[in-house]
């Protein structure tokens, strides 16, 4: 197999699906969600990867309190989301990256993805953009937008990790290089790579910025 060479001046990684292992517990909250609402979990289910929660209900149930839920769903988040555990390889990356090299960008809130990383045994980074910090989240391009704004980078300089359409989607309009993670498809031909997970990728540092190599599972 070929190898993909990127190199990038900082890395902007979403969480869930990307370092965090969290598909079941995500949709284990917005079951119970659902449930406590009479609504159908199909919909839900099929709308919330990669989207803040506040998207979801002004979609699919615009009647309900957003402000209200949102706080209850952080709550159903930290008491049922399970024991966080890592995307292989994940762990090795952060530690090994320097701190100013890299930013988390999630849909989740602040307080749910600091639990979640620190479950998960992960660092926390230095900058990170929660769901609670944009006013437009993903797949609006603001939260990516924001990120490289606050680490002075223009947002052509960073590179994304993202499993969801959303996510991806995001960061392409952003104006961000894109890998995806994961996945049995790929989501969007517009991605400059495509990796199972964090083990096969190798980082090395330079003077200016990081360069990357990882195997090129793209089709064509």
């Amino acid at each position: 197999m070929s190898t993909i060479i990127l190199r990038a001046r900082a890395l902007l990684l979403d969480m869930d699906g990307t370092l965090v292992k969290s598909t079941a517990g995500v949709e284990t909250v917005w079951r119970i969600w659902c449930c406590h609402h009479g609504l159908a979990p199909e919909p839900v289910l099929a709308m919330c990867h990669g989207v803040r929660a506040k998207e979801v209900i002004e979609a699919l149930a615009p009647q309900l309190d957003i402000a209200q839920e949102m706080v209850r769903l952080d709550e159903l988040e930290l008491a049922h989301a399970g024991v966080a555990e890592p995307i292989e390889g994940a762990s090795t990356l952060l530690h090994d990256l320097p701190a100013d090299r890299w930013a988390l960008v999630t849909s989740a809130s602040q307080r749910v993805a600091r639990g979640r990383l620190a479950d998960a045994g992960l660092p926390q980074p230095r900058l990170m953009i929660g769901g609670d910090d944009v006013v437009r989240g993903k797949p609006d391009p603001e939260p990516y937008l924001l990120a490289a704004s606050r680490l002075g980078l223009d947002p052509a300089d960073c590179l994304v990790f993202e499993d969801a359409q959303a996510g991806i989607a995001s960061a392409l309009q952003a104006g961000c290089q894109v890998v995806q993670i994961g996945g049995e498809r790929l989501l969007d031909a517009g991605v400059s790579g495509w990796l199972n997970d964090w083990r096969p990728m190798r980082v090395t540092e330079e003077e200016a910025g990081l360069l990357l190599s990882l195997p090129n599972r793209l089709p064509g």
